[in-house]
């Protein structure tokens, strides 16, 4: 189980702004550098102004100033008239703008201030996803008037408690994906997140408005108020709060470079990976066995970090480095587990979970469900109909159907330009275009092997 900390009882997110460029933990020259690099990508540039894009205290920036301006680096101007310190700007002399430059092609990250790795890993560890606790009462809260099988709920339920990874098997269409996109909601509490991070010199961007989805919650909910924190100073600015727990969803585009560090030359800008922004929250690996890679291989880059929490990545300057790895993993496929791993992997996956087609009742719950949504007015007789359909053609209930059946029903009433309803006529129609293979309901599945075997035979 993976255990919480903080550094001397504080998350780093929870202490005070550091107020001396010794503060931040980030070497002096380093930032010299990249208020170099703001200076030439945004021109001329207040004191106040410069230290809000850095997310750093003007006492901090102030002395970084001072040394580009004794380095011949950076000279004041004026931005206003009003004759005071207001109206004091900043911008690159020639020779600033060439070192500037220099520094950009290198790495072209001119954002917010980094933190630490070690600030991160605190981090991730004080607000681990291993303290989230998920009750019956939670799981009724989240999935209401939701149809699911309630042997599958109580199974998700359990296996978010653990911490561990799942997999989540069965037909295509029966809802897995659903299913695992749901637990996210499960996972309460918001957490603090950095702008970005510095390894070994280099800066990774890291908070992703796509990813890291601001709640509105107070920062890093669940922490405590008697840890020793200063509340009469600003907080650390370079870190984001009120940020939902993430969940990441990768399908068939997932390719083993893109679990890695990657740095593109032509932006020269690093990219972290999907699941090291997926830290404290969920990663979904959906359509597991259609990926570009293989199964095996897939699966093999998850035992290390599964086992031990802890993931290895490699900057491009060969530096490897260790990342805390404090994510639920969700595998989800339409294939059994044995048919996609050995022994070894499947004895890391804490629950091996099948979503079954859905029961009659389930169905019918479903059906009437996509009725409403569509304007389709349910008709009970059509229904049963259905079902017969179902066991004459040994079609699986599919939580998927009722949804597409019912679509198919509003789009042709559209095409005819009149209200959609729900008939044999019209049921047998929409049938036969989903499952094409097998003929239209109404049709005896004798014919239509008859016909195919015909079809075969010339």
């Amino acid at each position: 189980m993976r255990r919480a900390a903080a550094v001397n009882n504080v998350a780093p997110a929870e202490a005070r702004a550091p107020r001396t460029v010794d503060d931040t933990g980030l070497p002096f020259l380093f930032l010299a550098e990249l208020v170099s690099k703001v200076l030439h990508q945004r021109g001329q540039l207040r004191l106040a102004e410069l230290a809000s894009h850095l997310k750093l205290n003007m006492a901090v920036v102030d002395p970084l100033i001072a040394f580009l301006r004794a380095e011949k680096l950076c000279e004041v101007a004026r931005a206003g008239n009003s004759g005071t310190d207001a109206d004091i700007a900043f911008l690159l002399t020639e020779t600033g703008r060439q070192r500037a430059a220099a520094a950009l092609s290198r790495n072209a990250y001119a954002g917010p201030a980094p933190v630490t790795l070690a600030a991160y890993t605190a981090q991730v560890q004080a607000q681990s996803v291993a303290g989230v606790h998920v009750t019956h009462a939670h799981m009724a809260q989240v999935f209401d008037g939701i149809v699911a099988n309630p042997r599958v709920l109580a199974q998700l339920g359990a296996a978010m408690n653990s911490g561990r990874a799942l997999f989540l098997h069965g037909l295509a269409g029966s809802g897995k994906t659903f299913l695992a996109e749901r637990l996210r909601d499960l996972l309460s509490g918001a957490i603090a997140v950095p702008y970005a991070l510095m390894i070994d010199g280099e800066v990774v961007p890291f908070f992703d408005t796509v990813q890291h989805q601001l709640t509105g919650e107070p920062a890093a909910a669940g922490f405590g108020t008697d840890r020793g924190i200063d509340r009469g100073s600003a907080p650390d600015m370079r870190w984001v709060r009120g940020v939902r727990r993430p969940a990441a969803l990768a399908g068939g585009e997932l390719t083993l470079d893109m679990l890695d560090l990657r740095f593109d030359p032509h932006t020269r800008l690093y990219q972290a990976p999907p699941h090291l922004k997926s830290n404290n929250g969920i990663f979904i690996i959906d359509d597991l066995g259609r990926q570009r890679c293989s199964p095996e291989a897939l699966m093999n880059r998850w035992i290390v970090p599964m086992d031990r929490n802890v993931d290895y990545l490699t900057l491009h300057t060969g530096h490897t480095f260790q990342v805390p790895f404090d994510v639920i993993v969700v595998f989800s496929s339409n294939f059994v587990p044995h048919r996609l791993s050995d022994g070894a992997f499947l004895r890391r996956l804490g629950y091996k979970i099948e979503v079954p087609p859905a029961s009659t009742d389930e169905y019918a719950l479903l059906f009437r469900n996509a009725c409403e949504q569509a304007g389709v007015g349910f008709d009970a007789d059509v229904f049963d109909y259905l079902l017969d359909c179902h066991r004459q053609r040994n079609v699986p209930l599919l939580a998927c159907y009722p949804r597409d059946l019912v679509r198919q029903l509003r789009d042709l009433a559209r095409y005819e330009d009149r209200a959609p309803e729900l008939s044999r006529r019209t049921l047998d129609w929409a049938w036969d275009n989903y499952f094409a293979a097998d003929g239209p309901p109404g049709r005896p599945p004798e014919l239509d092997r008859r016909e195919r075997g015909s079809m075969e035979n010339l």
